[in-house]
């Protein structure tokens, strides 16, 4: 069966979740890549450099494992329907506000807050709806919701594109409080987890019992999931501070170029997510990350917006579809009991351990005065490859079963 049939296949609460964890993480996205956009606007008006307002994502991004850790154990105890709408509400609340920022003090406060926030959501949506939809769709379905991210930075360059001169940054980042209608749709039109439900009224161990059990994975989870983050935020937070600072293109250009590349990136998601139901989780993001590579220099050294636009579709299309395999990925991996958890919270874990990346990029640019190019491209090609090591020499347990046995073990894949 095609990976559309499988989707054809669905029930109508299956398609609704995953709509809503779709939504829920390109909405976002949108919220967070609003920030790279605007990062210069931001500097000249608080009177300040690109590095230092890079610090907001640094803070944003390491605050991140916190909210998964709060809302993945709401989501353990309470549920993943509830949880995935407070969480919601929550980052809209701080990204609406973030517009009213008086200094640059206040602004990193509020990114501090939103990156909580954040980090609750992606771990929630994806348990949510691999718990929900049938084994043979996991691999598309993984695809669909990690091109959520793609969507959102996609969303944030058409929003750059057209409403930056009229708005302003300020009115970037208001526009960011819409996702909050997402509740709406959720409360409505999705269920709550096969799995988690028939979890219910059976004795729970502690996060860090479980986790004691499967130290060697969580390990390897958080140290893949590092070098995942540094290779999709090493080609994306400062790509657009390229195009404006080294090439001098306009506002226009560099929104064009970022539709140009979120486009290959949906694409990617997407084909390997899918790829990866057939030849297994590991091959398929060691291709990806492998076919990466070769791009970097297209990617950062082509001459002109139209092959520079080219390199960063493909290049985007190998990162992101290495990305599409992920969700699958590390909820079959993850013990039955702590799904909700555990997921998020390696993922996040990465991302705290890469947050440092932009302030890092940044400033070996402004050391090799100002090539943004090189700093990009040298982090790129170490990153795909660790990401290739790490993947091909590392653990899979596609298909592996959700359902819990008699006594409440978590059934295991061979």
């Amino acid at each position: 069966m095609s990976a559309l049939d499988d989707l054809r296949s669905l029930t109508r609460n299956q398609r609704n979740t995953i709509i809503a964890s779709f939504l829920g993480w390109t909405l976002d996205a949108f919220d967070f890549f609003i920030l790279v956009f605007i990062l210069k606007a931001i500097a000249d008006e608080f009177q300040t450099d690109v590095s230092a307002v890079s610090i907001a994502i640094f803070l944003t991004l390491a605050m991140r494992p916190l909210g998964a850790l709060i809302f993945g154990f709401a989501a353990d105890r309470y549920g993943r329907r509830v949880t995935l709408m407070a969480d919601v509400m929550l980052y809209s609340l701080f990204e609406f506000l973030s517009g009213f920022s008086t200094g640059l003090t206040m602004l990193i406060v509020l990114r501090l807050l939103y990156g909580i926030a954040m980090g609750g959501e992606w771990g929630v949506g994806a348990s949510l709806t691999m718990e929900t939809v049938p084994e043979r769709s996991r691999g598309i379905v993984s695809g669909i919701l990690q091109a959520g991210y793609p969507c959102g930075y996609l969303l944030a360059s058409l929003a750059f594109f057209f409403l930056f001169p009229v708005i302003g940054w300020r009115g970037m980042f208001m526009v960011g409080v819409l996702p909050a209608l997402l509740v709406l749709y959720i409360r409505r039109n999705v269920e709550e987890s096969p799995a988690f439900l028939q979890s219910r009224g059976r004795e729970r161990r502690p996060f860090l019992t479980v986790l004691r059990e499967n130290i060697p994975l969580f390990i390897w989870a958080v140290v893949l999931m590092t070098a995942f983050n540094f290779f999709s935020h090493g080609t994306q937070d400062l790509y657009p501070t390229f195009l404006e600072v080294q090439r001098a293109y306009s506002t226009h250009t560099v929104g064009a170029i970022a539709i140009v590349y979120n486009i290959g990136a949906i694409f990617g998601g997407l084909f390997f997510g899918a790829l990866s139901q057939r030849i297994g989780r590991r091959k398929a993001i060691v291709l990806a990350a492998l076919v990466a590579i070769p791009i970097a220099p297209l990617w950062t050294y082509a001459h002109g917006p139209v092959l520079l636009a080219a390199g960063a579709f493909l290049m985007q299309f190998f990162v992101q579809g290495a990305w599409g395999v992920v969700p699958a990925h590390l909820n079959e991996l993850s013990p039955d009991e702590v799904r909700g958890t555990f997921p998020g919270f390696a993922y996040q874990l990465g991302n705290l351990l890469a947050s440092g990346n932009a302030t890092i990029q940044a400033g070996l640019a402004e050391h090799w005065n100002g090539d943004y190019a090189l700093a990009l491209m040298l982090t790129a090609i170490i990153v795909a490859a660790a990401v290739a090591l790490l993947a091909g020499f590392g653990y899979e347990k596609k298909d592996a079963s959700f359902a819990l046995a008699p006594e409440g073990g978590a059934v295991r894949a061979s």
